[in-house]
């Protein structure tokens, strides 16, 4: 830390648009204090005074409606709370007392020239020495916005060019003019790395920068071939989108996202910049744009548009909904059904060369788009950047794809790209021939390396690819030499200082006995080596933190047990059996596990980020510290699966429910804030890390990192904070109130199920809850140890894994991504009825000791890590 980054404390956003509001939304996620104008509308009611700041207002109550999941392009805040840091108003009435005190003022108006030379004449007069001034624009060159302005003006002056979404979005362009202050660039830096968790790229004066400058050629270079190939529009999205590591949605569905309004501005403006020879301009726009325009005279505007985009969801008859594209010759839709093409498919173990070489009319079109999308990237170099690495991060995190076009030619193999390329009669750039076909990227000695240039020497040379200071990435970790402990599906790695990383890497980070075998093995390694690890960081570098416990494993061995063999030689139910007893063990050995871990003789600290679902959110509640990534969506789900969490998290969470100070005193108000969170996880799953802390899955002494690419380096350093003196938590004593209290908590599903707004599974599934909760039958007015509970947790899961509406619900979630609600006609039983159809089973305690498994436990767990990852394999 520098200091720098605190030197923002007040800030002024203009334009309150959708790029505006997101920024001024971002800016108040970092405790910023927020400024958002806009114009006064045309229409403006001159009896309400506050209907002058109406464009401001609506861009608020728009974000505060949004949700993450369901519209991530309005959603900026990361709490309703936050929307109190911005004030709104309009430019007329507030533009003086807004600016005066700002220490920095982003202009995010029309992407028109004149409209931005009249803000900044009239903000270098308001606006205090040491403020900085920025624009968002992406296609109107610094030097051009600055003319006129007074040298004041010129040396606070830079381009911070967000993308769409601004919270969501990693990448921030920055760029300097020539008589920019020397302090302002680093300064901008620190503020959007470590408080708005952006990943900066300082960037040339050159027309749209790095992103965009290939991004849009890639997207109209797709849109003008399509056209001229009269190509269906989601076979086009199908081959360039998730194939070539462009977003799932594709380029077209990726225009509707962002909007499709866009298109012309942004062709325009390139239009007038850009040199003559520039492969952009040789490309024949006309058909796409006349398409475009055609779309938005239709008030076809996007994916938020009633209307649609290129693609639009038509109610048919019936009430279902029907995908929709545009037929690029006629302008009308056609019916989208699920695409399975052999190239995709092949794509996903193959690589990108198994779409471009397909041979068909779409392989055709994948090579032609994506050959000149890389040519042109190649033909950039050293126009827009220097460094070959900055391109391909900017793609990554301005557009959200896998791989920039130098890290795609890797993948395709540079010597196949440029022998194809030589084929069809086209040039190599310099780039390409200095390369001379040499990977852009390498591993040596354990360091990543890129190409460097020098195309005035023409010659090309590998260096080590730097992690900002303050970064630590996992992937290097990994290039330096073999993990600590490995299995399966997850890994032990040193990260030096005497912390060690634990990492899951199963797919979608599901937790299974593999998981649970290295966690063990890293409790005793650590203890046997303790003089060299003090301290434990849970973390890994993909997309998810964990998505929970891997169902699809138990799902598996229940289906084989009703196989048609299995019945005919009346072996089916002792294989049903069989599974019960895994499952049981799964569940005693995950809950002594993670005992462990929370008892272990060193600190743990869980880094989480995306999402920790389940089985992953019951991990990080046994950590001593969490440090969280912003965008941590994090929860216990297992309600809607048809279970109750079974490694501790009902214990953990009432715990945390018993520490809120707020609640009401006595032995309810706790377990019932415990019941409701973990019975309606559509509620009560995290939006965010500051969501979490409010939810109280992160407690207020847990931290969170802002940009991602901090989170294990800030965990690794909270990690070490606590070695010194470090004592592992005492184990909890729960006064809770029995079965009065479980009538009571019983009392209100009853409710919801009259109504029909809880189906019939959902009263089984509450009651096991309950039970476990309020202390089980002998909870009356007594204490309960952590112990009692774990078990009635162990009991009550294993009866509901035994109910056929659970298997169902696991199965339709596994096969769909979403969970099963049982249809309200089935609702006929009484709840009695329903409860009582729960088989209460008795299970034999298994005592925790606070150590890690060994011996004949030990054994067992090893061998099921071991089939796991057999039967992964297969699959």
């Amino acid at each position: 830390m520098t200091g720098k980054e605190d030197s923002i404390q007040k800030a002024v956003v203009i334009g309150a648009g959708a790029m505006g509001s997101g920024i001024a939304a971002q800016l108040a996620n970092a405790g910023v204090s927020v400024y958002m104008l806009d114009v006064v509308p045309r229409d403006v009611n001159p009896e309400d005074p506050s209907d002058r700041n109406r464009i401001a207002i609506k861009a608020l109550e728009r974000m505060l409606k949004a949700s993450p999941a369901t519209d991530p392009l309005n959603a900026g805040f990361m709490v309703p709370e936050n929307a109190k840091l911005v004030t709104p108003g309009n430019i007329t009435d507030h533009l003086e007392e807004a600016v005066r005190d700002a220490d920095w003022i982003v202009e995010a108006v029309i992407e028109n020239i004149d409209v931005k030379r009249d803000l900044f004449s009239r903000l270098e007069v308001l606006m205090k020495p040491t403020a900085v001034v920025s624009s968002n624009t992406s296609t109107i060159p610094l030097w051009q916005l600055v003319e006129g302005r007074a040298d004041a003006f010129r040396r606070r002056f830079v381009i911070t060019h967000f993308f769409n979404p601004p919270r969501f979005m990693h990448l921030l362009e920055i760029v300097a003019g020539s008589d920019t202050d020397a302090d302002v660039p680093p300064m901008m830096e620190a503020f959007g790395d470590i408080r708005l968790g952006k990943n900066v790229i300082h960037c040339k004066d050159t027309p749209a920068f790095l992103a965009n400058r290939v991004g849009i050629y890639y997207m109209f270079r797709a849109i003008t071939e399509a056209v001229d190939r009269n190509m269906r529009i989601d076979e086009a999205d199908a081959v360039l989108g998730t194939p070539v590591g462009f977003p799932k949605e594709g380029i077209f569905g990726l225009l509707d996202l962002v909007g499709i309004g866009i298109i012309p501005l942004v062709t325009e403006s390139l239009l007038k910049t850009l040199d003559a020879d520039d492969p952009f301009r040789q490309q024949d726009h006309n058909k796409g744009l006349d398409l475009v325009r055609s779309l938005l005279e239709k008030g076809c505007w996007g994916r938020n548009s009633p209307k649609g985009g290129f693609y639009r969801m038509q109610r048919m008859e019936g009430g279902k909904k029907q995908k929709q594209a545009v037929n690029l010759e006629t302008g009308e839709y056609y019916d989208v059904g699920k695409l399975k093409l052999a190239s995709v498919k092949a794509s996903k173990t193959q690589g990108p060369r198994a779409v471009l070489t397909s041979g068909d009319a779409l392989g055709d079109y994948a090579w032609v788009v994506v050959r000149d999308v890389l040519l042109y990237s190649a033909w950039l170099l050293p126009e827009i950047a220097d460094d070959l690495a900055d391109i391909d991060a900017s793609l990554r995190g301005g557009y959200n794809a896998k791989w920039g076009p130098f890290e795609l030619m890797d993948q395709l193999g540079v010597d196949w790209f440029c022998s194809r390329v030589e084929a069809d009669g086209l040039p190599l750039p310099p780039a390409l021939r200095l390369a001379a076909n040499r990977p852009f990227y390498r591993v040596h000695n354990g360091q990543l390396q890129r190409l460097v240039f020098d195309f005035e020497a023409e010659q090309a040379d590998y260096a080590t690819l730097e992690n900002k200071p303050g970064v630590i990435r996992l992937e290097d970790i990994r290039r330096q030499g073999p993990p600590l402990l490995t299995h399966y599906s997850a890994s032990l790695w040193d990260i030096g200082d005497g912390v060690a990383c634990l990492a899951f890497h199963s797919k979608m980070n599901t937790l299974d006995p593999s998981v649970l075998w290295v966690v063990n093995q890293t409790i005793a390694f650590m203890g046997q080596h303790a003089d060299t690890y003090r301290a434990l960081v849970i973390y890994n570098d993909e997309k998810n933190f964990s998505l929970g416990a891997n169902l699809g494993l138990l799902d598996a061995g229940f289906q084989a047990a009703r196989t048609p063999l299995l019945q005919a030689c009346g072996l089916s139910g002792l294989m049903e059996n069989v599974m019960y007893q895994v499952v049981d063990a799964m569940i005693v050995h995950g809950q002594s596990v993670f005992n462990a871990l929370r008892k272990a003789p060193f600190p743990v600290v869980g880094a989480p980020h995306g999402m920790a679902l389940g089985g992953g959110c019951e991990i990080l509640l046994h950590c001593d510290a969490i440090q969280a990534s912003a965008e941590t969506y994090m929860g216990l789900v297992e309600s809607g699966v048809g279970v109750i969490p079974g490694w501790g998290g009902c214990v953990r969470y009432l715990e945390r429910s018993q520490g809120i100070a707020d609640l009401q005193s006595g032995r309810i108000p706790a377990v019932r804030h415990a019941f409701q969170t973990l019975l309606m996880p559509q509620f009560s799953v995290s939006t965010s890390a500051q969501d979490a802390r409010k939810k109280h899955w992160l407690r207020s002494e847990d931290g969170i990192t802002m940009n991602p690419d901090r989170l294990l380096a800030d965990a690794k350093t909270k990690a070490l904070s606590m070695v010194d003196g470090y004592s592992p938590p005492e184990s909890v004593t729960f006064a809770l109130p029995g079965q009065a209290g479980k009538s009571a908590l019983n009392m209100a599903v009853d409710d919801f199920y009259v109504k029909g707004q809880a189906t019939y599974h959902d009263v089984v599934v509450a009651d096991a809850l309950a039970d476990v909760l309020t202390g089980g039958p002998e909870g009356d007015c007594q204490l309960c140890d952590e112990q009692s509970l774990a078990l009635l947790e162990r009991q009550h899961f294993l009866s509901l894994m035994q109910t056929e509406q659970t298997k169902k619900r696991i199965a339709h979630t596994l096969k769909t991504g979403k969970p099963l609600r049982e249809s309200p006609e089935a609702n006929g039983e009484t709840v009695e009825v329903l409860r009582a159809s729960r088989q209460q089973l008795s299970l034999k305690p298994y005592p925790f000791t606070g150590n890690p498994l060994d011996w004949v436990e030990a054994f067992k767990l090893k061998l099921m890590a071991d089939v796991s990852a057999f039967l992964l394999k297969q699959v």
